[in-house]
């Protein structure tokens, strides 16, 4: 029976510190058109989550304001013209935001089966950074066989997913981290060249194995140029964040000397239809990775729903590898 109110996690009034996260009790929602319910028992806690506290991220419209991205658990409900699921199916699913309560809504099409060998915690670990990785390495850009990817926070969520997801498709891996021991870890996750960006210089490692083909980069700031620069020709540059810094300095002349192009994206803007085009994808892409065991999630930290705080406090630490969750 799904009870009429649940409990949920909002931004109490404030600066948007970790601290100003608290439990609430909040109407439970209903599954409409097309939609169904989810008994969430994990969701993932990810940066743009930290920015949607900050009042830096704003939920799209339409989505929750309550925070999470993603989650899974058992389907509770299912609303008209949801076909594809049955109560007690269990699912992870993308959302656009709710995730961080005990049920969330969401479209029943940006909801995917859990992998076999895979348990509630692990599932909740993947939209995010697969849908993320999918859409920005190997749709724009392009990375196929043969070539190679540099991407920056090797130890990330995102990074760790990269590493993997680059690999099972033949590429070649160059990734970044800051410190000996996320770099050693980044090896460990099948990176060919790993770079500790604190004492290395990453420009120089990637041309001496080669140079990149397409390089994924959430730093943004002074890192733009030298990305470039590790750049082959015709290489593609995509930025999905920008920790060090929106504004960037250009040199056009390297740009075309090099014909690379620049691109990026944000994954929580898309519109119903093409998160959903793109759960297509990821599942019949990323899905038998996973099966054939060169895909798995790597959890760093968990925290029962009511200690979001201390999730949030513990994945601005920056000491984590891989994903810090919240059961519910």
């Amino acid at each position: 029976m799904i009870p009429q109110t649940m409990t949920a996690i909002a931004v109490r009034g404030g600066k948007g510190a970790a601290a100003d996260l608290h439990p609430i009790q909040i109407e439970t929602p209903a599954p409409r058109q097309g939609e169904i319910l989810i008994r969430v028992r994990a969701a993932g806690v990810n940066r743009p989550d930290l920015l949607q506290r900050m009042g830096l991220y704003p939920p799209p419209a339409g989505a929750p304001e309550t925070l999470g991205l993603e989650a899974a658990g058992e389907v509770a409900a299912t609303g008209p013209g949801a076909v594809r699921w049955k109560v007690g199916d269990r699912v992870t699913a993308l959302l656009g935001g709710g995730g961080y309560a005990e049920y969330a809504r969401v479209d029943a099409r940006h909801a995917l089966p859990i992998p076999d060998g895979l348990d509630l915690t692990e599932a909740a670990a993947l939209p995010e950074t697969v849908f993320t990785v999918y859409a920005n390495v190997f749709e724009h850009g392009a990375l196929k066989a043969g070539e190679t990817l540099l991407l920056h926070g090797a130890t990330s969520g995102i990074g760790v997913a990269a590493i993997q997801m680059a690999k099972a498709a033949g590429a070649k891996v160059i990734a970044t981290a800051r410190g000996a021991d996320k770099a050693e870890v980044a090896r460990r996750l099948g990176a060919d060249v790993a770079v500790d960006a604190s004492a290395e210089d990453f420009v120089e490692a990637a041309r001496a194995a080669g140079g990149a083909d397409v390089v994924l980069d959430m730093v943004g700031g002074p890192y733009f140029a030298r990305n470039i620069e590790a750049l082959n020709l015709g290489g593609r540059l995509v930025h999905i964040a920008a920790q060090a810094g929106p504004t960037v300095e250009m040199n056009i002349m390297r740009v075309m000397q090099k014909r690379v192009v620049v691109t990026g994206s944000t994954l929580r803007p898309r519109d119903a239809d093409e998160k959903a085009r793109l759960a297509a994808a990821v599942e019949a892409t990323a899905w038998p990775w996973i099966a054939a065991g060169r895909l798995r999630p790597v959890i760093d930290a968990v925290f029962p729903l009511a200690e979001a705080a201390g999730a949030h406090a513990h994945l601005e630490g920056g000491a984590h590898v891989g994903k810090v969750m919240l059961t519910a």
